[in-house]
């Protein structure tokens, strides 16, 4: 089934096929509320420990610099 799936995919113009995709992609990245929740919470832990100076910040471009090429 999927191989006539990719095959029809396939014929499809690069706009529909881009369609397609994007639909299959948003039916995957489905909103977690207990991550989101988990994430909230974590954010403001890392928030308030930066407010009472427990912890640095470091500029986006420092951190990326050392992975990226």
């Amino acid at each position: 089934m999927i191989e006539t799936l990719e095959k029809q995919a396939e014929r499809l113009p690069a706009a529909e096929q881009l369609r397609l995709v994007e639909h299959i992609l948003s039916t995957l990245d489905k909103p977690d509320p207990e991550i989101d929740a988990a994430w909230a919470i974590e954010c403001e832990r890392r928030l308030a420990a930066y407010g009472k100076g427990e912890t640095t910040a470091r500029d986006a471009s420092e951190v990326l610099a050392k992975y990226l090429p």
